[in-house]
């Protein structure tokens, strides 16, 4: 029996449809689904031979080639790091007024509460560099870089929960399904270096003390994309990627011909039935092997001076945590990496917050801090867009028993801060501004579409016209929302 005979007795129902989109009935079906039975399938007519993007992108110059979104994940108190709220020393104790709450709703963490006294910072604030931006005594490092940063201390969103917060901020979507922004961004602008994937993942465990919230990989998902625009998860130790390593026994030759072998038989399986996964397949086993070299010369630190490791903190030698992570970032935007995602567990502080709050920020202020110098004296952060934050904020009143020396704080998507940095952001810049209890914003507010079309933008990317067309509908990250944020784009 012949191989295209055999393929042909293991029809699935959707690889019926796309022969039948062939041959009779083919223009009726193409009118259901736009290419061969399946959803909106890339051309290669459509693509860039030498990055892999979309032909017409960017669709202007653009400031940035790459992102670096430092996540993280759990939610900073905005009120202890960059809100500085003097007003607070004398609302310590007293109840929140319905006048400043408005009704919200609440979490089921606190909603049992008869009482919600608002709580002052147990931390002192500074004026930094010569933009006098304030920042948390928690921040020494970042207080250093200020003036190359843009603090946005007015951003807000829909979500009041983790999962849906988290969610929205990374796929523009409260629920899961949707691409990941560095799938959008793979998708749309493809990659400048061949031998690494466009979209990369970094995860780090929390310094807190108490159990953090847990990341999923479809996070990072392409969602309806093609697969090979969702990100690759690199791990910490000897094995960072899994499978990539040949087995025992294996020569770099046999694997090429066994590699060769596969295209075959994928390239005749694609002329059978048209699924667009299966030229995923085959670009993907493709990436693989060149990053069977790539991977371990990107790995091998021994090449870094000392300096650098003193730069990123005592805990950069150590494979898997976020300094390690942020040196990490730098070498993979140096090889030209397109996005890189770096995620931090662990800043949930429902109570103890003083305690964990100061140790998340021992551990990550250096490295994030040494990130942005380490970019900028080697002419990176020119071309780099930095991004730090959360998916929300922290209630200005107690969860659970407030003390003299502990309180806890809920969740809070009102009003939250992030900051940006690199090449077409303004530098030394705060923007926004929210009332003396850290609830509300007055000035300035700034959505999570706003700064996702922001970074597109910085890209070169108009984010309306960056579409995806699934189940009969252009989709974009942006949804129907999105506007630039002026006031830090230089």
């Amino acid at each position: 029996m012949n191989l295209k005979r055999e393929f042909d007795l293991h029809l699935t129902r959707r690889q019926l449809f796309g022969l039948g989109a062939k041959g009779i009935g083919g223009a009726a079906l193409a009118a259901l689904f736009n290419r061969d039975g399946f959803a909106f399938a890339d051309n290669e007519a459509n693509r860039d031979p030498k990055t892999g993007g979309l032909v017409g992108l960017p669709h202007h110059a653009p400031k940035v080639k790459r992102v670096i979104f430092l996540h993280q994940s759990g939610g900073p108190s905005q009120i202890e790091t960059f809100d500085y709220k003097p007003s607070l020393e004398k609302l310590h104790g007293a109840e929140l007024p319905d006048s400043i709450r408005h009704g919200q709703r609440i979490t089921g963490m606190t909603s049992g509460q008869s009482a919600f006294p608002c709580v002052k910072s147990l931390f002192k604030f500074k004026q930094h560099g010569q933009s006098g931006t304030w920042v948390s005594e928690l921040l020494p490092h970042t207080a250093k870089i200020v003036d190359d940063i843009a603090v946005i201390k007015t951003m807000f969103t829909d979500a009041i929960n983790h999962d849906p917060a988290i969610t929205f901020i990374q796929t523009g979507f409260q629920q899961p399904g949707r691409p990941s922004a560095g799938s959008w961004v793979s998708y749309g602008l493809g990659s400048e270096n061949q031998n690494l994937p466009a979209f990369i993942v970094l995860l780090s465990t929390a310094h807190a003390l108490n159990t953090d919230q847990p990341l999923f990989s479809r996070l990072w998902s392409s969602g309806f994309l093609p697969s090979n625009y969702q990100g690759v998860r690199l791990r910490g130790g000897a094995t960072p990627v899994l499978y990539l390593d040949d087995p025992p026994g294996v020569s770099k030759t046999t694997r090429r011909q066994m590699l060769d072998a596969v295209v075959k038989l994928n390239k005749l399986k694609f002329e059978s039935y048209g699924d667009p996964e299966i030229e995923t397949r085959i670009s993907q086993y493709e990436m693989a092997y060149r990053m069977q070299t790539s991977v371990p010369d990107l790995m091998d630190l021994s090449k870094e001076p000392e300096s650098v490791f003193e730069m990123y903190g005592p805990e950069s030698r150590k494979p898997g945590t976020y300094a390690a992570n942020c040196l990490l970032a730098r070498r993979l935007a140096e090889r030209g990496v397109r996005f890189i995602q770096l995620y931090h567990r662990g800043w949930d502080q429902h109570n103890d917050l003083p305690r964990d709050l100061a140790l998340q920020c021992r551990g990550t202020d250096q490295p994030t801090a040494a990130l942005v110098q380490d970019l900028k004296q080697r002419g990176l952060l020119d071309d780099t867009l930095v991004i730090w934050g959360g998916e929300f904020g922290r209630t200005v009143y107690c969860q659970g028993k407030l003390t003299e020396a502990n309180y806890g704080r809920d969740h809070h998507p009102r009003n939250f801060a992030m900051w940006v940095a690199g090449g077409g952001v303004k530098k030394g810049v705060a923007i926004g501004e929210t009332d003396d209890y850290s609830y509300n914003i007055v000035s300035d507010p700034v959505s999570v579409f706003d700064l996702q079309a922001t970074m597109l933008h910085l890209l070169g990317v108009d984010h309306k016209r960056l579409t995806y067309k699934f189940q009969g509908r252009y989709f974009r990250l942006t949804d129907v929302h999105g506007e630039l944020v002026e006031k830090i784009l230089a």
